[in-house]
């Protein structure tokens, strides 16, 4: 096991050495940063000095270098729009990021997975192809147009929840959470449901796939002639086995959830690192792009790490293939 976490934590740190380049590079061919810095008015000796002072006349490696090692202690510069650092602006807004992705996923699982195993037990049900067909439908729209559609119906027609905004927040030792409030409850349901639909689809035809294929294999039929009952057989050991490779999808889409919540936070003033970023590419606000872009790499790197820990620990046949390689 310690030897598996090894090379995961080698090949971690190799991906955070790229992503770190990519977002070096942001620095280098996105405009200049002393034009950000500075107003028009600023003498060519000013600006010179302060490139100087920043280190920008030095060697491209040796700009790397710091940057790199800047960004191991979460130190991303100053924003150009903000003139706030970095880190304050992504501590401010990684609250609402994470809450409004891990409950989307906590969504897309409560739903997805009951939905999966009845469609894969009933495939010919009539509730089984409603639904496929729902899922037809959260799969092909586009999740503007969802969050878009929640909005007219629940807040402008219904009048029910808020159509944007996070509600009242409590402040626990600096984590900001609308959790602990009704109204922000209610501001989090439409985006959490708006994320969580194309995931809950996702979820369901996954396991659904996997439920089909498990329930043919042999020691499915072995057990049931052994006369264990139908239900232990389903969900003692189809449904265990099904959820082997629905970790490692769950984990990767965690990572996208977290990544691709721009649109969500966009479409309903969500106050979120996505949002955040978007803003950074408006005024082209380079330290914000780079530290949004180094924040989802790592977010990337910590949950692929984990999936694979939780897969080496599920599925036995991989402490086996290592066992054999390692003599």
């Amino acid at each position: 096991m310690l030897k598996f976490i090894a090379g995961r934590l080698m090949q971690s740190v190799f991906v955070m050495l790229f992503v770190g380049a990519i977002a070096f590079t942001l620095f280098q061919f996105v405009g200049d940063p002393i034009n950000q810095m500075v107003g028009e008015d600023a003498t060519q000796a000013e600006r010179e000095e302060l490139r100087e002072r920043l280190g920008l006349n030095d060697p491209l490696i040796v700009q790397f270098g710091r940057f790199a090692g800047n960004m191991a202690t979460g130190d991303f510069g100053f924003s150009y729009q903000h003139k706030r650092p970095v880190i304050d602006l992504i501590v401010e807004r990684l609250p609402a990021t994470l809450e409004l992705a891990g409950l989307s996923i906590v969504l897309a699982l409560l739903v997805g997975i009951p939905m999966g195993v009845y469609t894969g037990l009933h495939r010919y049900g009539v509730l089984s192809k409603i639904f496929m067909t729902l899922s037809l439908i959260g799969v092909s729209l586009p999740t503007f147009l969802i969050g878009i559609l929640f909005i007219y119906l629940f807040s402008v027609i219904l009048g029910w929840l808020p159509s944007f905004g996070r509600g009242q927040v409590v402040d626990i030792g600096g984590w900001t959470t609308g959790f602990l409030t009704l109204s922000g409850w209610k501001a989090v349901i439409l985006p959490a449901t708006t994320l969580a639909l194309f995931q809950m689809t996702l979820v369901m035809r996954l396991v659904r796939a996997e439920m089909l294929e498990v329930m043919r294999t042999d020691y499915i039929k072995f057990a049931r002639a052994r006369g264990i009952a139908n239900r232990a057989v389903q969900f003692r050991h189809a449904l265990k086995n099904t959820l082997v490779p629905v970790i490692t999808i769950i984990g990767l889409q965690l990572g996208t959830v977290i990544a691709f919540a721009i649109i969500t936070e966009t479409v309903f003033q969500w106050p979120g690192m996505g949002r955040l970023f978007l803003q950074g590419i408006q005024s082209v606000d380079i330290p914000i792009m780079s530290a949004y872009l180094v924040m989802i790499a790592f977010f990337f790197v910590v949950i692929n790490l984990i999936v694979d820990i939780l897969y080496y620990v599920v599925d036995p046949r991989l402490r086996i293939d290592s066992a054999k390689g390692a003599n």
